[in-house]
């Protein structure tokens, strides 16, 4: 990696904030085409995977999706998963061969726009000012955790998910997990197969098969494009972009997650959290519903595969439906946590994102940039790494670098042709 120490400059065409793989993705680009700039990173290269995933994290996508640019996956198990050493190693390797112009332990404290063009950025070593700004600092900002967390008696741990490393680390006694999307049911996973009494309380989190018909469900997705599907053409439109991911794992060479079965080995599951009464939590009865609905959405990728496979004469194992292996006969509405013995509350609800220190009106009511392809009417700002910018992997290893070359592409034109308020007027790369 390039050491800091070399910048001297407080002006670059182009500084991108944020060093993780959106970010190095567009300095890739920015290279080849031999365009100086700067990435400022908050912690250190890829941080969140270093210091946000728990021990016996691993993919959920096949080894074959990891194609950062210039750096696909080259093991010999591409349609494995990765673990969590892996992962690291793998980004390691990215960086030690891109050999980013990058500082460390640099934060962003506001960027504005100049009068006469172009953006300032407020930073702990100084101020900048830059051509382009690209915002790669993802879409996770601030771990979300309800206001009535605050009363829970100060005996029990209460942790987010991404603090969470094992169950050793973890006081003696029974644990909730809130929240069942991929970190929620991943770590109620992991809990569990250590023997820990779990108790869960589900959301409204979709689930898909890891295996169907012989291959995996990513492979069928992939074949049938739609890891290529632009978010304007996806039924939701940008509507995608709240939804929680489909909970499966790629743990132990992959396979399903499927709550029913917990519940059927002593997992305690709820439906959704709602308030807390001295030491005791009340809960919706929405158990059935979200598990009956999880399942739906597992049906019908499946469905959606065997339509695949027939319209396109594909010889294949044969079609099955799952069905439930466990019913809620009666929901369970309320949980006192000392009778229950848990010492200790996961919180995997999720993030909000925080761009309080981009002081540019490019945001919406909900805080979140308003865009055409990480392209904002701010001439010269963009976004890059969030999840469904354009494709359902911008925000994955497996589409962030279709979406780095886009807007890099079009940086280079704008600085060459000298366009001036491209997003405004539409304008694309005439090369992509």
């Amino acid at each position: 990696m390039i050491q800091p120490s070399i910048y001297h400059a407080s002006h670059y065409p182009v500084i991108i904030v944020g060093g993780g793989q959106s970010g190095l993705s567009a300095s890739h680009y920015l290279q080849q085409l031999d365009i100086e700039h700067l990435v400022l990173e908050k912690h250190e290269a890829t941080h969140a995977w270093r210091e946000k995933r728990w021990d016996a994290f691993s993919l959920v996508t096949p080894n074959w999706q990891c194609n950062l640019p210039g750096y696909p996956y080259a093991g010999n198990d591409p349609h494995g998963f990765m673990k969590r050493d892996e992962i690291i190693a793998y980004l390691d390797g990215f960086i030690d061969t891109l050999q980013p112009p990058i500082r460390e332990g640099v934060t962003v404290n506001l960027v504005t726009p100049l009068e006469s063009g172009g953006y300032e950025l407020q930073t702990t070593v100084g101020t900048f000012t830059a051509d382009h700004v690209i915002v790669a600092s993802g879409g996770y900002h601030t771990p979300i955790i309800p206001d009535f967390a605050a009363k829970l008696p100060a005996t029990i741990t209460q942790i987010h998910s991404e603090q969470y490393r094992n169950p050793e680390s973890l006081p003696e006694g029974a644990v909730l997990v809130v929240g069942s999307g991929q970190s929620g049911a991943q770590i109620a996973e992991d809990l569990h197969l250590a023997g820990k009494q779990v108790y869960l309380a589900t959301g409204d989190a979709p689930r898909c098969a890891r295996f169907y018909r012989g291959r995996d469900v990513v492979d069928w997705l992939a074949d049938m494009g739609y890891y290529d599907l632009p978010v304007e053409e996806h039924p939701l439109r940008e509507g995608v972009r709240d939804n929680t991911n489909h909970y499966v794992t790629g743990r132990d060479g992959g396979r399903d997650i499927d709550l029913r079965r917990f519940a059927k080995d002593g997992m305690v599951l709820f439906g959704r959290l709602e308030q807390l009464d001295g030491d005791t939590l009340s809960f919706a009865p929405t158990l059935k519903a979200n598990l009956d609905n999880a399942d739906a959405v597992y049906n019908r990728i499946n469905r959606s595969i065997d339509q695949y496979i027939e319209k396109q004469g594909i010889t294949a194992e044969s079609a099955s439906r799952y069905e439930p292996v466990w019913e809620p006969m009666n929901e369970h509405n309320t949980l006192n946590l000392n009778e229950a013995g848990i010492t200790s509350i996961i919180w995997c609800i999720g993030f909000r994102p925080d761009f309080s220190w981009v002081d540019v009106p490019v945001f919406n009511a909900q805080g979140y940039p308003n865009h055409q392809r990480g392209v904002t009417t701010h001439a010269g700002l963009y976004f890059l790494g969030l999840p469904w910018l354009y494709t359902w992997g911008s925000g994955r290893f497996s589409g962030v670098a279709r979406d780095a070359e886009f807007i890099v592409r079009l940086i280079d034109e704008i600085r060459v042709k000298g366009y001036v308020g491209a997003s405004e007027s539409g304008y694309v790369p005439s090369t992509l």
